[in-house]
């Protein structure tokens, strides 16, 4: 009854306009104040702070900031000509574009955040020019740019590693045939709808265009080879591939020579209020985790589900219903780290 009365004070204070982090907490320290009395929030401080300073969280405001750097320094508009001219002379190309950019962009930056600010501002005032629509515009970007949620190094994944005591390493190299998948998807959905609503080619298919194009890119895909190579060949950590993300980012920013100093300074400020949101969320949902361990809210969630049914499809089906809702109230990294707890056993 006391964790449905919480859930309840949750979506209303959400429901409220009350910041999702600062709901978490004051449902975490009610649910603490009601089942272990006063003393049980004297850590309350302390415990905040060690569950949003851990190692791996650092990769956060590395990656944000790679993908500030990568969006003032023209490279986003370069990986966009390349895929321009690798696919643009299909019907609906620039929504393939869209996603293709998306694909190469989520593979430095892991952030869908920034992957939108990066290619939504170059690619939907094109797209709306040529005849796309906002509507379907909006949608190919926004749609395209959650590729960053599976495809590593993905910001999602890092906070579900810390969160179910996991490796990083493992979940990237899990995301890339899902990642793949989608794309190929959201690719097929887009040319079907170009052809329904005659969309237009962009352009016809030039190697020696490509060529060009490729060449002047080169070293934007040296960023996703560093960073992943340096992962998966055991050279850096998650953490560490970040901070190389950064500095490989800025090297070639410099290289082009077309740093934007005041977009960088925009990109920044934005990318370092977006990782204040996150820790902040953070910090909330270990004290609503604390509660729910204590309180062994996992365990009983377990044995009711357990209870209805041993069917491995019917509890993932009952899980994925269970992630749908909770999505309805709660921003992604306070429901990762807030759900994980829960249904992990």
């Amino acid at each position: 009854m006391l964790i449905f009365l919480m859930f309840v004070a949750l979506v209303v204070m959400i429901c409220l306009n009350v910041p999702i982090a600062v709901s978490l907490a004051i449902a975490g320290v009610i649910g603490l104040l009601a089942t272990e009395g006063q003393d049980s929030l004297v850590t309350v401080a302390l415990d905040m702070y060690d569950g949003s300073t851990k190692f791996s969280l650092i990769a956060i405001p590395m990656f944000v900031l790679a993908g500030a750097i990568m969006n003032a320094s023209g490279i986003s508009r370069r990986l966009s000509a390349v895929v321009s001219a690798l696919i643009g002379f299909v019907r609906g190309g620039l929504a393939m574009v869209s996603i293709g950019g998306s694909l190469f962009f989520a593979e430095i930056s892991g952030s869908a955040v920034a992957d939108v600010a990066a290619l939504g501002s170059i690619l939907i005032p094109e797209m709306k020019k040529r005849g796309y629509g906002a509507p379907f515009s909006a949608a190919v970007t926004s749609s395209s740019a959650s590729l960053a949620i599976i495809i590593p190094p993905s910001i999602p994944m890092i906070l579900y590693a810390v969160s179910a005591n996991t490796s990083v390493e493992q979940l990237f190299v899990a995301g890339f045939v899902p990642g793949l998948i989608g794309a190929a998807g959201l690719m097929g959905v887009a040319y079907m709808f170009a052809r329904r609503y005659d969309f237009p080619v962009e352009e016809a298919f030039s190697f020696k265009h490509l060529k060009a194009t490729f060449i002047e890119a080169l070293p934007t895909f040296s960023l996703p080879v560093i960073i992943l190579g340096g992962i998966f060949g055991g050279f850096v950590t998650a953490t560490e591939a970040a901070g190389l993300a950064v500095l490989a980012s800025l090297a070639v920013g410099l290289y082009y020579r077309e740093v934007d100093l005041k977009r960088l300074k925009e990109a920044m400020l934005d990318g370092g209020i977006q990782t204040a949101v996150v820790m902040l969320l953070v910090a909330a949902s270990v004290l609503m985790g604390g509660f729910l361990t204590r309180a062994q809210v996992p365990q009983q969630m377990a044995q009711d589900i357990l209870a209805f049914t041993d069917n491995r499809y019917v509890i993932l089906l009952i899980l994925n219903v269970f992630f749908l809702v909770i999505g309805f109230f709660l921003h992604s990294a306070a429901a990762i780290i807030l759900v994980v707890p829960i249904v992990i056993p």
